[in-house]
């Protein structure tokens, strides 16, 4: 600095300005980080309120109940005195066979979406896009009279079919847009070393994809799980109702128990949570985005 004034270059009062417009501020940003903070506590309340509700009905004692205060007898009475664990049984059967089934569908259906680009391919994309768009119940009658000459009616596959075929066109977009970021360069390397279409295929793009794998999973689980609509209409026995079915039938004849309806809907709210938490820690940010470096 003595040098600069020496020389004229520049004032010692330019200089002191210089030398604050290079220190960053923190003052404003941090001003703005503890705003969002706050905003984003106050969205997370609001969310998680009614769920907190739900978990404190269900450990209160029920209408003729002999314990007071903080108790686990509604789930033991639900446990034992109704059909829960049937409902909870169907619901897991048919919710990871849409997700096995329909993962190893979209699977190779997005890679050919990710990497072809041709007419036909184009042409399917739209139709995907369209299926996509139109709500399920636009087709529930028309598959209803089908399935009841097939005899699917009041079957656990027969639900299973509907559900992997509304999670389809959803599942294979998403699988598509995965493959997306994913290099070919990498698949030309492995086809460069002898690998087929096929094996580069299993080896370098599935091996790199279990984030987009894992959220296709996710999705196809909890529509197969959250289902009201189409259990309603094709399930008439009891002992083949899913959770959603089970839940509003045991409301309807227990409206007046709130303690015993809660606790059945904890049971129904747990697989999800069970599932985002074991899986959290393989969802990955960035992926393989450095394994061409240097390349």
């Amino acid at each position: 600095m003595s040098q600069i004034l020496a020389t004229g270059g520049a004032t010692s009062a330019t200089v002191g300005v210089q030398e604050r417009r290079r220190r960053p501020d923190f003052s404003t940003g941090a001003r703005g980080q503890w705003w969002r903070f706050a905003l984003i506590t106050v969205i997370t309340l609001l969310v998680i309120t009614p769920v907190l509700a739900v978990f404190y009905l269900a450990t209160q004692p029920g209408q003729n109940s002999s314990v007071e205060g903080f108790t686990f007898e509604n789930f033991s009475n639900v446990f034992t005195q109704t059909d829960v664990l049937i409902w909870l049984k169907n619901s897991l059967l048919v919710a990871l066979a849409t997700v096995v089934i329909a993962v190893a569908v979209a699977a190779p259906a997005g890679y050919v979406l990710s990497r072809l680009r041709n007419r036909l391919v184009s042409g399917y994309s739209l139709t995907l896009f369209v299926v996509q768009s139109l709500p399920v119940v636009t087709a529930a009658i028309p598959l209803f009279i089908v399935f009841s000459t097939l005899g699917l009616v009041n079957t656990l596959p027969g639900i299973t079919i509907v559900f992997i075929g509304s999670t389809m066109s959803v599942a294979i977009w998403m699988m598509a847009a995965y493959f997306d970021s994913i290099p070919i360069s990498l698949e030309e390397a492995a086809w460069m070393d002898g690998a087929s279409v096929f094996g580069g295929f299993m080896r370098i793009v599935l091996r790199n994809s279990l984030p987009g794998i894992l959220s296709t999973a996710i999705f196809s689980f909890l529509l197969a799980w959250n289902d009201y609509l189409i259990a309603l209409l094709f399930l008439q026995d009891s002992s083949k109702y899913t959770m959603p079915i089970g839940l509003q039938t045991f409301f309807q004849q227990n409206a007046a128990d709130w303690g015993s309806v809660m606790a059945v809907a904890v049971v129904m709210m747990l697989p999800p949570v069970l599932l985002f938490a074991f899986l959290n820690r393989y969802f990955s940010v960035g992926g393989i985005g450095g394994s061409l470096a240097g390349r």
